[in-house]
């Protein structure tokens, strides 16, 4: 790898990579969009894709005119500087925004260019360890990063923070992120930064929906139900939902379902590894429930268990569905593939008029310690927070609000639109204190090796709901030591 920069020290204690034989585990984002590429669909998560570079080399690198000001609040704060810069990238298929933020800087910066690797949500998760603690990347997609940090495998990012000025946005939108001596997630160290906070919710067609008269997102988690059952006795698959292969999508509707029936905290301090944290709760048990009788009514396809991610976007895209419980990255993609012709909105609660809660996370990046170009790494991770156009796109290509200072840019959105739908749906969640991170990022191998195998047996009637909870807190007591 090239070291054409030193990392910015600026009283970082520098931590020694460490060799892992374990393996880490890595998402979504917040929710994360596990499945693979297909037409007419942003590429889902799912496919292996080779190495790519985008960049060019001609004129050396200036400050762009759109980026806010408060963006280098020190003088000394670290930039890619001038001479060529090569940035190695490790990110996740399925997720639009990389490729047009990478593209974007390049063209503001046009002496750094980019070496990416896309890979599949199971495959990031296996390899984090090994690759970190290998041929560490500039930047690598880790949503999960209690196990990294605690291994000494990313880099503390506080003396960035203070260069930066990220310190004084608002602290909770880099709570997730900060990872204690214990492992435990919500304080110490700043370990990754978010490239913009994702949400999952519920998105459905707004044609079908005519048809079963459904006028508006219904209210009630009752409401719902109902809507689920007109639309199976009218023919309409009522849930377009991916649950093959290694990622089980159901995790979203499970999760959805958790945040009516209780509250997100209990859900985050599992999330997090809080001490005496269980998801064998009783609130959770009737999520589970909740679920398998969605599955025992026949509201998913038929073969849910095989689909991935690409064909569950495909067939909802075709109009094969009324319901897709998915995030706010395929805002973009939606408002372009079905113009006018698809809704959101939030897991209703159990009564009208209730709080509401969602997966809510930064979608998360980390710089390896030892990392060649952490000081260009940084620079452009406080870019994508503070320049204008790069905020455009996080909005308008990722469909979700950006991090960074609270009187930052946003662009306006056009009325009516999928995007206006989720953004409004992200000031809901903030006003009810609903956030929650993604449960599939509680541990380096729950997703994998608890959530996936269960909820797949769960559609397959091998599982109970509250079998599936006890298996799932087992493997994370197996991982997290208590």
């Amino acid at each position: 790898m090239f070291r054409h920069t030193a990392p910015y020290r600026g009283g970082r204690r520098h931590l020694a990579p460490a060799a892992l034989a374990a393996v880490a585990f890595l998402t979504v984002a917040a929710c994360s969009a596990p499945g693979s590429s297909a037409a007419n669909t942003s590429s889902g998560p799912g496919t292996s894709t080779a190495n790519t570079s985008s960049g060019a080399s001609s004129s050396p690198a200036t400050e762009s005119t759109s980026s806010v000001a408060s963006s280098t609040t020190a003088a000394a704060a670290p930039t890619c500087g001038q001479a060529p810069v090569t940035l190695d990238a490790y990110f996740e298929t399925g997720f639009p925004i990389y490729k047009a933020l990478t593209q974007e800087f390049t063209k503001q910066f046009p002496n750094v260019k980019w070496n990416i690797r896309y890979d599949q949500f199971a495959a990031l998760t296996s390899n984090a360890p090994r690759v970190l603690a290998n041929d560490p990347p500039d930047l690598m997609r880790l949503p999960q990063v209690s196990d990294l940090a605690k291994d000494h495998l990313l880099m503390n990012l506080d003396p960035y923070a203070a260069a930066f000025g990220w310190d004084k946005w608002p602290a909770s939108q880099l709570q997730s992120m900060r990872v204690a001596k214990d492992g435990s997630r919500g304080s110490g160290p700043l370990y990754a930064m978010g490239l913009n906070y994702s949400m999952t919710g519920v998105f459905y067609n707004k044609d079908l929906a005519k048809k079963i008269g459904m006028t508006e997102p219904p209210a009630t988690l009752a409401d719902l139900d109902t809507d689920m059952e007109k639309a199976k006795q009218a023919g309409i698959i009522p849930i377009q939902q991916f649950n093959g292969g290694a990622t089980g999508g159901l995790a979203f509707p499970l999760q959805n379902l958790m945040a009516a029936y209780g509250p997100p905290s209990a859900v985050n301090n599992w999330i997090w590894q809080k001490p005496g944290a269980t998801i064998d709760t009783p609130s959770n048990l009737k999520a589970a429930t909740h679920l398998q009788d969605w599955i025992k009514k026949g509201y998913l396809a038929s073969d849910a268990n095989a689909m991935d991610y690409a064909t569950m976007m495909s067939r909802f895209i075709a109009g094969k569905g009324l319901f897709m419980f998915n995030g706010d990255w395929e805002s973009g993609n939606l408002d372009k593939q079905m113009p006018g012709k698809v809704g959101f909105f939030l897991m209703p609660p159990l009564q009208a008029g209730g709080t509401q809660a969602a997966m809510s996370t930064p979608l998360t990046l980390g710089i390896g310690e030892g990392a060649s170009h952490a000081d260009c790494a940084a620079f452009f991770l406080n870019w994508v927070a503070t320049n204008k156009q790069a905020r455009t796109v996080d909005v308008k290509v990722g469909g979700s609000h950006p991090m960074g200072p609270a009187d930052a840019y946003m662009p306006p959105i056009e009325a009516g639109t999928v995007t206006a739908s989720t953004l409004a749906a992200g000031g809901t969640v903030a006003k009810d204190n609903g956030a929650m991170d993604f449960i599939a990022n509680a541990t380096g191998s729950i997703y994998a090796k608890g959530w996936t195998p269960n909820l797949q047996e769960l559609v397959g009637g091998k599982q109970t709901p509250k079998g599936m909870l006890q298996a799932v807190q087992s493997e994370y007591a197996s991982e997290v030591g208590h």
